[in-house]
Parts: structure tokens; sequence; C-alpha cells
């Protein structure tokens, strides 16, 4: 599920276009700043007021954000008065995330160093670095000899 930049909203063009539910669920939650809205809705419920001042990001930027989430029906809120607040839908969801982080502690963060999915550049493949496991160490700045 993507956000559809003109309207703001997770749209389900990757499952009409044949993508999987699993793989619109994870690219849903691929978001650096939905994933820090999901960890705190985990703590409990919040307003779009909470979470721009909690997270210091624009109140737009957490608002499309969440029009994603709910769109996705991973976050819903209650109106209470004027104000809206807003939580997971699913306790699962944090179930899941939680499997992701032992995954990754078990993998040594090794998709965090994929040259193709990390966040660090990929340094050109040399001589000494023709392993994938020498190229993962010298992502990392250590030393591959």
């Amino acid at each position: 599920m993507a956000i559809d930049s003109a309207a703001g909203r997770c749209v389900s063009a990757d499952i009409a276009a044949g993508v999987s539910p699993a793989a619109a669920l994870f690219h849903s939650l691929a978001d650096e700043t939905r994933l820090r809205i999901v960890q705190r809705l985990a703590r409990g419920e919040a307003r779009v007021v909470d979470l721009t001042a909690e997270l210091g990001m624009a109140q737009s930027t957490v608002s499309k954000h969440l029009a994603c989430l709910r769109d996705c029906d991973l976050v819903d809120y209650r109106a209470e008065g004027r104000q809206s607040f807003y939580s997971l839908t699913r306790p699962e969801l944090m179930d899941l995330l939680a499997a992701a982080e032992h995954l990754l502690a078990a993998t040594g963060h090794a998709v965090a160093l994929c040259p193709a999915h990390g966040t660090r550049p990929a340094s050109p493949p040399g001589p000494a670095a023709t392993r994938p496991t020498e190229q993962a160490g010298a992502i990392a700045g250590e030393s591959v000899s």
C-alpha cells in the first residue's frame, strides 16, 4: 500500500496490481514515520497534536501518515468533542514488530547493511571485498583483511 501523494491516502493499488496482501502490509510499514507513529500508539492513544509534539513533525505529515495507517486498518480514532484520539486497531501489529526486531537481532542487522535495501551506501566491490560477508563488513566500516 502506498501513499497517493495527491490525496495523501493509502491506496490498494499494490494489491490491485497483483501484490500479495502480505507484501502490501510490509510496504505500508516500510516508512520510518509510520513506524514511529505505530510505536508511539503502542503506548496508548494520542491526538495529532500529541504526535506532532512528541515526534517533532509537522501536523500535515502526521495527519497524512495517520490517514494511511487508517486506510490500512492498522489505526483508528475515537472522537471526543472536537478532539480525535488515535489508537492501534490490532495488537498483533506489535507482535509482528517485535518479531521483526528479534529477526534483526538474530541476523546482526544484516538487512540494514544490505547494499540493495540498507541505509548505508554500498562501497564499490574491490579485490578485498569479493564475498558477500566481506562486503557487509566493508559497508559497516570493519576491516576485511
